[in-house]
Parts: structure tokens; C-alpha cells; sequence
């Protein structure tokens, strides 16, 4: 598919009326406004982590250095050097369109650009050029670090850019994600200077992103089917209940014993990424990011956690991990046994943080929470809805692990795979008709959160019931 930077109208449509309207709103919200009108949600959220998380200088007008000596696995180098295949042909047509093209690590740091050499020329005054950090963190809203804090395409146009160095830009980002882990490893980003980016850009990138990652699925399965042989290999020697997880803590296979334990489906191995399935065990995935980690640095390593891995009772798990051809590509855990370092829960988070304020969207305003607010959060698929004192309010942020990162430091826990509760405002308990423990966190209304039978031990421990 080819790609055009053309739009008709041109800067008379992006730039001028739209643009002095959100140019205002960026003024406004700039020097401390709560919420602003006119703005598209997600550049709205977006503005709110610049300014409230990352602290960046709006007035901000070139993108600083980005570290030097970024290593990369082998994987991800793979991933990059298509993209910059991808960004390579696309910048030749660029050239007579004006714009460029340019590929970023997981971290935001350009790598190569591409395109017409008036727009890389007037790109190197604001930084837009290789071994430069455009992530939100350092650089505000943009195409490229944008497109690493949220799924699928993004489009930055004018005054959306948070720094005020890059209004004269329009940009267009998408992030590549590690299939397994949901991380991003690189983007691919579509920049032109005074002029609306063509509606064909963002479907070109999305089309541009599913070629690299139909690939990254295949090598995906390929890694299921390695760690499935190597779970064959361990099984006959394996004193305890057995599994294999991938690097996203997702399951692959498991003995019997272990299929009872954790009531894991019995149709294993499960080979392909969307097969996989996730284990309903509070910190396991915690568990398993700082075992990949700890196995990156030591491909001999082995170590341990006490995970509530049944009703009223804790356990240990011993994780050791499987490499194949000197890649890591899962994790073996034998339930029961203690080998290797201990999990420190406190070391593996790091100190405390997270946000002042989240952000929730209605309708066409984003809506700044104090997590106080929040009561409870559930999940629908990929979607968060906040229940809150101001009513229900979809999350910004997507994906109930993403919300719970973000809310863990404020007294919020995992009470079930599709809900998160925050512990300070639960004023009932009840019992199910089967049992199951059940959260009321207001009296008022017929809300009832039901527990997951492995979270319900560590539920009470915090409420001291």
C-alpha cells in the first residue's frame, strides 16, 4: 500500500481554525487548567501525563539527546531492522511529498530517518534525527511517544504537541508490541511540517504494523512448541505440580497436578500467543517480569516466590528459565518447592509512585480523578470503567494491569481477573450463594464485587477480617 502525506485543504483546514482553538486550550492547560473543551481525549490524556507524571517543559522547543549504548535483544534488533526497511521505502516517496519518515526503539530514541531532505534539514532544528529521545516522558505528546503509551495509530497534529517547539508539526506514530508481553520494541512515525498529514497515513502505519507482527506471532507459536518440549523433558523428573508460562505469565502447559491446582483448562499446550491462558493468581505477573529480568542478566539463575496459589494458604513456586537458541522465551515454575533467590516484593516494585491523578473520559472531556474518588474498577476486555463518586467514567488508560500499576501505591487491590477495588472504601462484606466472598464499597447501590477464590485469602489478610 503506498503512503501519501498529501491532504486537501491543506494548512487552511489543521492549522487555522482547529488549531487556534486547541492552541488556546494547550495555553490554558499549560499555566494549570483542570480540564479543558475542544480537545480530543486522547491528546488531552496525554497532556495530563506530560505535565502531571513527567513533568516535561511545554515550552519545550528541540527534543534532548537520548542515552547512548541502548542495548537491545536479538528479537528486537530483528523487529527494528524491518521497520527501517518499511520507513526506508516509504521515505522515498516522502521525498516528493514533503515529510519523513523515522524508526524508534521501545524507548522512543529515533534510530534512522528518511524522506526529503528540506523537511530532515528543518526535523534537525527541533532534534527530530537520530540518537534523539522523543518518549512522553522526555518530549510530550507526539506521534512516536505517544504511540508507546497507547494501542494502535496515533495522530498529533499542531498545537496537539504538547512542547511548543513542535506546533508547526503533524505527526503520525504506531507502536510494534512484543506479541507475548504486550511491550513495545520500536515505532514507525509519518512527520510533516505545515501541513495535515493525508487520512491514508494512519492506515498505512496500522497495515505497516500487522505485516511486522504476523511475524512476531509466528515466532511466537515457534516458542510455545520450544517451551512445550522442554515442559515434556522437565515433567518426568518433576517431583510437584508443573508449568510453563510464557514471558507474559500466560500459561502454555502443565501436568494434571497442575491443571488442578490452578483450574487450568485441560486442552494444553496451548502453542499459539491467543491461546494462552492467564493464571488467576494475585503477583504472578509481577513475579514473572523480575524473574525475566533476573534470567536476562544470569541465564543460570533460579529463584522463588510465596504466591497465593490456593484458597487460605500460600506456597512456594520455583522458577527456572527456558532459553532456546540463547533467547528466553519462557518459564518453568514447580509449585512447593523453594530454589534459588527468594521474590522481594518491595525491591521488584521499585519505591512507591504513581499519579496525583488519573484520568477518565466522558462522552468528549476528560475527567481528572483523585483515586480517592474511585471505588472500583472493572474491566471489559481491553476497556477500564471507573466507578467513582462522579458516576461511572471510562479509564484513559487501557487494560485493567495498566490501571492497576497506576493505583496500586493508593491502597487499591485485584480482587477478581476483571475488577480492582480500592480497599479504603469497601464498607460491607457479604456472602454469595455459593460461598464467595462479596464486596460492597457502597451501601446505596445494588453493587456487589465478587473476590476470586485465590485472591479471597490475601483480600482479607488487608482487611483484618
Amino acid at each position: 500500500m503506498a503512503i501519501s502525506a498529501s491532504a486537501a485543504g491543506g494548512r487552511s483546514d489543521s492549522f487555522s481554525a482547529t488549531g487556534h482553538a486547541v492552541a488556546r486550550a494547550w495555553e490554558s492547560f499549560a499555566t494549570g487548567e483542570g480540564t479543558v473543551q475542544g480537545v480530543r481525549p486522547e491528546i488531552l490524556a496525554s497532556w495530563c501525563r506530560c505535565r502531571d507524571e513527567y513533568d516535561v517543559d511545554p515550552r519545550l522547543r528541540s527534543a534532548p539527546g537520548a542515552a547512548e549504548h541502548t542495548e537491545h535483544r536479538f528479537e528486537q534488533d530483528v523487529i527494528l531492522t524491518k521497520l527501517g526497511g518499511l520507513a526506508a521505502i516509504a521515505g522515498r516517496e516522502m521525498e516528493h511529498a514533503g515529510g519523513i519518515v523515522a524508526v524508534t526503539d521501545g524507548s522512543g530514541r529515533i534510530l534512522a530517518s528518511y524522506g526529503a531532505p528540506d523537511a530532515r534539514r528543518r526535523a534537525e532544528a527541533s532534534n527530530l534525527a537520530p540518537r534523539s529521545a522523543w518518549s512522553e516522558r522526555t518530549t510530550g505528546t507526539n506521534g512516536m511517544g505517544t504511540a508507546l503509551e497507547v494501542p494502535g495509530a496515533v495522530t498529533v497534529t499542531g498545537p496537539e504537541h504538547w512542547c511548543e517547539g513542535f506546533h508547526e508539526w503533524a505527526c503520525a506514530g504506531i507502536a510494534i508490541r512484543d506479541v507475548v508481553t504486550g511491550v513495545p520494541l520500536g515505532t514507525i512515525d509519518v512527520s510533516r511540517w505545515g501541513e495535515p498529514l493525508s487520512e491514508q497515513v494512519p492506515i498505512w502505519l496500522e497495515k505497516a504494523a500487522a505485516s511486522v507482527q504476523s511475524e512476531m506471532f509466528w515466532r511466537a507459536a515457534s516458542d510455545g512448541q520450544s517451551v512445550a518440549d522442554r515442559f515434556a523433558a522437565e515433567s518426568s523428573r518433576a517431583g510437584s505440580p508443573l508449568i510453563c508460562l510464557d514471558l507474559g505469565g500466560r500459561a502454555i502447559v502443565g501436568d494434571d497436578d497442575a491443571i488442578a491446582l490452578l483450574g487450568m483448562p485441560r486442552d494444553v499446550p496451548m502453542i499459539a500467543p491467543s491461546q494462552r491462558w492467564l493464571p488467576d493468581v494475585p503477583e504472578l505477573s509481577n513475579v514473572v517480569r523480575w524473574a525475566t529480568r533476573r534470567s536476562l542478566a544470569d541465564p543460570r539463575w533460579r529463584g522463588f516466590a510465596r504466591l497465593a496459589v490456593r484458597p487460605n494458604d500460600t506456597m512456594p513456586v520455583s522458577m527456572r528459565p527456558v532459553f532456546v537458541d540463547n533467547r528466553l522465551v519462557g518459564m518453568c515454575c514447580e509449585f512447593g518447592l523453594q530454589d534459588g533467590e527468594a521474590y522481594d516484593s518491595s525491591a521488584a516494585h521499585g519505591s512507591p509512585h504513581g499519579p496525583e491523578r488519573i484520568i477518565g473520559v466522558r462522552n468528549d472531556r476528560l475527567i481528572v480523578l483523585m483515586p480517592s474518588e474511585i471505588r472500583y474498577a472493572e474491566a471489559d476486555r481491553n476497556t477500564v470503567w471507573l466507578n467513582t463518586d462522579r458516576g461511572r467514567i471510562q479509564a484513559a488508560i487501557r487494560g485493567l494491569d495498566n490501571v492497576d500499576q497506576a493505583l496500586n501505591s493508593y491502597g487499591f487491590c485485584r480482587v477478581h481477573r476483571r475488577f480492582l477495588v480500592n480497599l479504603r472504601r469497601v464498607a460491607e462484606l457479604e456472602r454469595g450463594v455459593k460461598g464467595e466472598l462479596l464486596l460492597i464499597t457502597d451501601p446505596r447501590a445494588p453493587e456487589f464485587i465478587p473476590v476470586s477464590r485465590r485472591h479471597a485469602p490475601e483480600v482479607r489478610r488487608l482487611l483484618g477480617v
